[in-house]
């Protein structure tokens, strides 16, 4: 028998040895037998903002941007989540990306309105994602949820993409990342978006400053750390490209307008409320509403659509409805019953608040180690993703790389 095992050794080792890579030695990592080639990875933190970086408890990031690139970002308006996550992956502003807010509605389908459940492409086609433009250009994608990404724009899905649910734990949505990334090189994606909201959801619940709110960019942090680790033992190098779509101001009940003491509750339509109100004219009122948003109010401001300020670049798009009245910050419209009290935190305001500013790190091996840069614009984020994913500048869109530029090594 111990001759037998001693043959049964003898020939085991021998298939291994033919087996094994010509230069292999053990332990060594899976990298150095099966090159990888830098992957990126696109991560939202919904509602972080940069001075969260601030409170020593964000190591993890904070070792990124010590390593890396850290900046911030100016969003675009309004200030919410589904049209700044949407102008992240397509370098255009709502009013051109065409997701004007969480919730609109389009003069092409009356009685229809867009909600942040809606994946029928008719909504989300005025423009072209970024795992879009990827999958056509051959660069397979996979989006660990990200608005839009879960409808066929334009006709085309990412490769691999998941079903938004909030109930998945966020350590689930690294773990597979990761999962998709030990695939083999023909199927193994280069461009990988990540989300989290954990963060906003506190931050909305119980303020920008409260120690519930605390916890969740902590555990937002270890998260980081959890995927750099992971990165780490798989041999995977990465560009992380790390924003946020909007910050975070505290609210209050003593602070709230009532929209009907600008504006007859008989003469208009409400689509939205909150930091900013939207609503339509009924027929016959238009005059009558016109007059009474032009009568100044201390904590709001009011304009017929083609009187939005410029600087907003919104209101040229139809869905955006016909009138609008935002809120100074930390101020609340309210045009109905609010579905939850007036407390904790909000966002949708003037995007030239500080309040509203979204984080920006960037670490990975195109990146400069140590480099701070001024704000910049959200959709800037888009002209660097693609530089760094490998698609050419697209033209006539409002993002730029120059003001990202300095972060690339090369």
């Amino acid at each position: 028998m111990r001759i037998l095992s001693l043959f049964a050794a003898a020939l085991l080792a021998g298939f291994a040895a033919a087996c094994t890579p010509v230069g292999y030695a053990p332990n060594t990592p899976v990298s150095a037998v099966d090159p990888r080639p830098p992957v990126t990875i696109l991560v939202s933190i919904d509602g972080f903002h940069p001075d969260y970086l601030a409170r020593g408890i964000t190591p993890n990031l904070s070792a990124l941007a010590a390593g890396g690139v850290s900046g911030s970002l100016r969003p675009s308006f309004p200030t919410k989540t589904f049209p700044n996550h949407y102008a992240l992956v397509t370098g255009l502003h709502p009013d051109r990306n065409g997701i004007v807010a969480n919730r609109f509605e389009d003069p092409r389908r009356e009685g229809e309105v867009f909600t942040m459940a809606t994946t029928d492409p008719f909504w989300w086609d005025e423009a072209e994602p970024l795992w879009v433009a990827a999958e056509k250009a051959g660069i397979r994608t996979a989006t660990m949820f990200w608005p839009g990404s879960n409808s066929p724009v334009h006709g085309t899905y990412p490769s691999d993409w998941q079903q938004f649910a909030q109930a998945l734990p966020e350590r689930n949505r690294v773990d597979a990342i990761i999962d998709w990334l030990r695939r083999p090189a023909a199927t193994r994606p280069r461009f990988l978006t990540l989300y989290f909201d954990t963060v906003d959801t506190a931050g909305h619940r119980f303020g920008p400053d409260a120690p519930e709110t605390a916890k969740a960019i902590a555990d937002a942090d270890a998260l980081i750390g959890r995927l750099r680790d992971e990165l780490a033992t798989l041999g995977q190098p990465a560009n992380l490209v790390i924003a946020s779509d909007h910050g975070m101001a505290p609210i209050s009940a003593d602070r709230v307008i009532d929209l009907y003491e600008q504006v007859a509750r008989d003469d208009i339509r409400l689509v939205e409320d909150g930091p900013y109100a939207s609503f339509h004219a009924l027929p016959g009122r238009e005059a009558t509403v016109r007059a009474a948003i032009a009568r100044p109010h201390p904590n709001m401001q009011c304009w017929p659509r083609e009187a939005i300020p410029a600087r907003l670049a919104y209101g040229r798009n139809p869905r955006v409805p016909p009138f609008l009245c935002l809120a100074k910050s930390g101020w609340t419209i309210l045009g109905q019953p609010p579905r939850y009290p007036v407390a904790g935190g909000t966002h949708g305001y003037d995007n030239a608040d500080p309040a509203m500013n979204a984080v920006f790190l960037a670490h990975g091996p195109s990146f400069r180690a140590g480099t701070k840069l001024p704000i910049a614009d959200s959709v800037d984020v888009y002209a660097l993703v693609r530089r760094l994913i490998g698609l050419p500048p697209k033209p006539g869109v409002d993002g730029r790389l120059d003001p990202l530029a300095p972060a690339l090594a090369e």
